[in-house]
């Protein structure tokens, strides 16, 4: 999808530098990536420690201690 942004260029070259991008899309599509996939790593850190089926830490050493 074609979409015009006014994007700040010495943004842009930032992006371009931290990626190595060889192009301006490269770079902002692999900008967009790393949002998205930090963002769902956020998203799963909060959920963390709200399964109630799981064993804790000491639970776990127990287990193996007996094994």
């Amino acid at each position: 999808m074609k979409t015009t942004v006014d994007i700040p260029d010495d943004e842009l070259a930032d992006a371009m530098r931290f990626t190595k991008a060889a192009t301006k899309r490269e770079a902002i599509v692999t900008a967009i990536v790393e949002f998205n996939r930090r963002r769902r790593m956020a998203e799963l850190t909060r959920r963390a420690g709200t399964c109630v089926d799981l064993m804790t830490v000491d639970e776990l050493r127990a287990a193996r201690r007996r094994n």
